[in-house]
């Protein structure tokens, strides 16, 4: 797999359909591995006209690991008023990531999707490096505005949890995070995500991750005023039923951002389930299709 130099650190990527067609940069969420993009999911954004990019975050996968930073203390990082400055890196740092990965793929710009917490970092990368994004697709993410309501207990429970090191703990932990925030409508496949966990822990184990990149979370603080810089054409997608990121932090994120289009999905969790695919990569088409087509007049 390869790996591209970008900010002072080496993030490994793969690509699917044809360099020239639409960019699209994919950006996964807290401790999550490439592979939580699917690959049927990215050749269905291929087929739709887009030179789809999936990549690993910093500290998680094949890209440069952190793990010498240590794990920070969460719980007084998210006491109101705590010092913040000491966190190993920033959703700043890692949106100047994603900016250092299209400059290494030779991309100018590109549209970039991001979920969850991808889908702040896309937020980040809209603000800081606004001519290099086309558009800004944000799925079931959020502003960081504290008064949102809080993930459900079960969901803050799983998202809080130690990461087991050990193979078997690690992919059942996967599969009982998946079935608390899959969302009543879209229940999950246990033997599909199981066989998917797998993958991702033979491919890399980085279980400290997840406490770095929620420290990240936590020390960005609230985007709001920042949001409202965005210019790029912007799509919020996000489900009704996600316990982890409520759907206000949707509602919130298209409320920030000038002009932005929410697509609400009635009993979705915090997840793309096989059913949903061809909707998703339909969305996303006409959302990229209609920002070509305004960046050409």
């Amino acid at each position: 797999m390869p790996r591209a130099a970008a900010n002072g650190i080496e993030l490994a990527y793969e690509s699917f359909g044809r360099a020239s067609d639409r960019p699209l940069l994919m950006i996964t969420g807290l401790g999550a591995q490439m592979l939580q993009w699917d690959e049927p999911f990215c050749e269905a954004l291929a087929a739709r006209g887009h030179y789809a990019i999936r990549f690993d975050n910093r500290d998680v996968g094949l890209s440069t690991n952190f793990d010498a930073a240590g794990l920070p203390d969460l719980a007084a990082l998210m006491k109101p008023g705590a010092d913040r400055s000491g966190v190993a890196y920033t959703l700043d740092d890692m949106a100047d990531d994603a900016a250092g990965l299209m400059t290494a793929l030779g991309l100018e710009s590109a549209h970039v999707f991001g979920a969850s917490m991808g889908g702040m970092i896309a937020q980040t990368l809209a603000y800081r490096h606004a001519p290099r994004v086309r558009s800004l697709i944000s799925l079931y993410s959020s502003t960081g505005n504290p008064a949102l309501p809080p993930a459900r207990p079960e969901a803050m429970a799983v998202l809080m949890a130690p990461r087991p090191s050990d193979r078997a703990g690690a992919i059942e932990a996967v599969v009982n995070a998946a079935r608390v925030t899959s969302g009543p409508a879209y229940p999950i496949d246990a033997d599909q995500m199981r066989a998917k966990a797998s993958r991702m822990f033979d491919r890399a184990s980085t279980p400290n991750a997840s406490a770095r990149h929620l420290a990240a979370v936590t020390a960005h603080g609230n985007r709001a005023q920042r949001l409202a810089s965005i210019t790029a054409p912007t799509l919020v997608i996000h489900g009704t039923a996600d316990p982890l990121v409520s759907v206000e932090g949707g509602r919130d994120t298209a409320k920030c951002i000038a002009g932005a289009e929410l697509v609400e999905i009635e009993g979705l969790g915090h997840g793309i389930p096989p059913a949903l695919w061809a909707r998703f990569a339909d969305l996303i088409a006409a959302h990229t299709q209609k920002a070509e087509a305004a960046r050409s007049r």
